[in-house]
């Protein structure tokens, strides 16, 4: 693809794409390697299946029954042949290209190309199904089509900046006018050169081209780093990622953190007097900040945010963006959605407190932006959910958390089957033999796929409260999460205790949070029952319906409005309530089945209250003879 042209054709408009946001809030993502999930599905089905017109109706349809509406499809586009080659000549034969080192922004044809990518665009539309795709706007793979075309669009150097480097090994480039060289010592891990060589054919001319890097580790030596002072380059992402939009409903930004001015500066172009992250950059790529800011004035993300909402505002844009960045990448650069690793982290880890803490700190600056958390339990670059959560109930009692927060909730590949490996970038089929735990998958049946299908009542700020468990001492339980929330005509009540302990106390106040955008705007709290919707008074109760055990429970509305709500909760315990409403007490029965139950869970409070008005006419035991 060039800035603007798809090759192969220009995707068809859609009207199912029209400007409309609503789905938005609505959305559950769940992940798949395309390349594992394809061959996944061959050995279970018993067909071969390699390009995406062949992907079952039946495996949309289990999809969109677990509550599903958005599939984000890893490595969709066509990747670079020396990404390939390099992972061959490094010991790895059964390895194909990363999904990261990319050729070109065009539809993999071992995938089936544009028309397969189509056929399976519609067929999961027509189940409420979006797709989504990455776009790698960091780098593009050593061989890929800008780089030989536009070699002036990526960090680089005339000669190699340590005299020590060789590129002596194979030409990595299938195009007859340039040549591409990795650095000789990356082949046997040796070594990791910050650079490639890059060669006229005709000419002789070289360059020493930057990989992509983000300064944590090892370069990523297939791939190659795109200079953002440049121009030309930036307005070439830009027009790529609307070409994408046009495609997809669906972006998810890789390492998109790393294109914040303050980090493109830190990476390639730091102060002199700063060091640098990269090696040799503060040497061959050092820059004041009033020259750095001459030449890139305004935030990159800012001006995709904006260019996307003019052009194709439909399009849901999702950042993976770590280093404390995330409110950063939501409240300055508008950024609709934005990896919270710190959820995954800090759950598995139970800094309870922590996290506890950092949500406060949200509420109290900005509350929307917990509503642009993607919340998650893995993702590609993370170990498997069950190798962190394990398959118990701190793993369901995370899931819980993370279907009922607000935000995004985004599921791993193999998550609800239980599957314990880490796919690579560069997998074409897992290496394991898995089968999905049907305990697991049955759990998830029974006790996730609800909520996932309720999302929308889950998902916003606005009537969102976080509750303290405040035990008989008059200190605070850190390790329960609580919290309610009220959309439209319905209201939740969920709690987690993330803890193998027991837990007791009362949820009473909500912690305080923001009214509205402006510095200056009052922090209030809320009582339960105000969050619960519970006006209170003489004669009045509340149900709720306990959606984990289907049972409704009975509790006096007065009690819940002066006391609060008790709870005694076991180790990682969750309950989450619903369909909570208040009922009236005009002949007394109620007091006497909230009386009679003691705090049990009924299937049915009515039917309950009618088997009891009846009790008197049927006596225990068998009539006289």
């Amino acid at each position: 693809m060039d800035a603007v042209t798809l090759r192969g054709g220009t995707p068809v408009e859609r009207e199912q794409f029209s400007p409309d946001q609503s789905w938005m809030p609505k959305l559950v993502l769940l992940a798949k390697s395309t390349y594992v999930w394809l061959d996944q599905m061959s050995k279970r089905y018993r067909q071969d299946i390699r390009h995406l017109d062949e992907i079952p109706d039946v495996e949309l349809d289990a999809l969109a029954a677990r509550g599903f509406t958005g599939l984000w499809l890893i490595g969709l586009w066509r990747r670079s042949e020396a990404s390939r080659r390099i992972k061959h000549l490094r010991g790895q034969p059964d390895a194909i290209a990363s999904a990261y080192a990319l050729d070109d922004y065009v539809l993999a044809e071992a995938l089936g190309g544009l028309t397969a990518y189509e056929n399976l665009r519609d067929r999961a539309w027509d189940r409420g199904i979006r797709l989504a795709s990455d776009m790698v706007p960091n780098h593009v793979g050593i061989d890929g089509r800008w780089v030989i075309e536009h070699p002036d669009w990526f960090v680089q150097l005339s000669a190699s900046p340590y005299p020590s480097y060789t590129f002596d090994g194979p030409d990595l480039s299938s195009d007859a006018s340039v040549s591409v060289f990795i650095e000789d010592h990356y082949y046997d891990s040796s070594d990791a050169a910050v650079v490639f060589k890059r060669v006229e054919r005709a000419t002789g001319e070289a360059r020493y081209l930057y990989h992509g890097n983000d300064g944590t580790s090892m370069p990523w030596n297939d791939t190659a780093q795109i200079d953002y002072l440049n121009p030309e380059a930036r307005e070439a992402v830009i027009k790529t990622i609307l070409q994408v939009a046009r495609q997809f409903p669906i972006i998810r930004f890789d390492a998109a953190m790393t294109l914040a001015k303050r980090h493109v500066q830190r990476l390639w172009f730091p102060e002199s007097k700063a060091g640098g992250a990269i090696p040799s950059r503060a040497q061959y790529g050092s820059l004041s900040e009033e020259a750095f800011d001459r030449r890139m004035p305004h935030e990159f993300w800012r001006e995709v945010v904006d260019r996307v909402a003019d052009e194709r505002p439909d399009t849901l844009l999702l950042a993976e963006a770590f280093w404390q960045m995330e409110g950063y990448f939501v409240r300055t650069l508008g950024m609709h959605r934005v990896y919270n690793s710190a959820f995954m982290t800090m759950m598995r880890d139970e800094r309870n407190a922590e996290y506890r803490q950092l949500m406060k700190n949200v509420l109290e600056f900005e509350p929307g932006i917990l509503g642009r958390f993607v919340n998650y339990m893995n993702n590609p670059d993370e170990e498997t959910a069950v190798a962190q959560f394990g398959k118990d109930d701190k793993y369901f009692g995370v899931a819980v958390v993370m279907s009922t927060m607000p935000g995004l909730p985004m599921f791993g590949h193999g998550q609800i089957e239980g599957y314990s490996e880490k796919y690579g970038m560069e997998f074409r089929a897992a290496k394991r033999e898995e089968l999905p735990d049907p305990w697991l998958v049955e759990r998830h049946r029974r006790e996730i796929v609800p909520l996932l299908h309720r999302r929308e009542q889950f998902a916003g700020v606005d009537g969102f409260l976080l509750f303290d468990l405040t035990t008989s001492e008059g200190t605070v339980n850190e390790d329960v999460f609580a919290y309610s929330n009220r959309f439209e005509d319905e209201t939740s009540l969920v709690v987690y205790h993330n803890r193998s302990a027991t837990a007791r106390g009362w949820l009473t106040e909500s912690a305080a949070f923001r009214v509205e955008r402006r510095d200056t705007a009052p922090r209030i709290r809320r009582d339960l029952h105000e969050g619960l919707g519970i006006l209170g008074g003489p004669g009045m109760f509340v149900v709720m319906r306990e959606a984990i055990t289907g049972l409704e429970h009975l509790y006096p509305a007065d009690r819940l409005v002066h006391d609060g709500f008790y709870l005694e909760l076991g180790a990682f315990e969750y309950r989450v309530y619903l369909d909570i409403r208040e009922v009236g007490d005009e002949v007394g029965d109620l007091a006497r089945l909230e009386e009679d139950l003691a705090g049990r869970g009924v299937a049915s409070v009515e039917r309950a209250r009618q088997e009891l008005r009846l009790r008197p006419l049927h006596p225990e035991g068998p009539s006289p003879g």
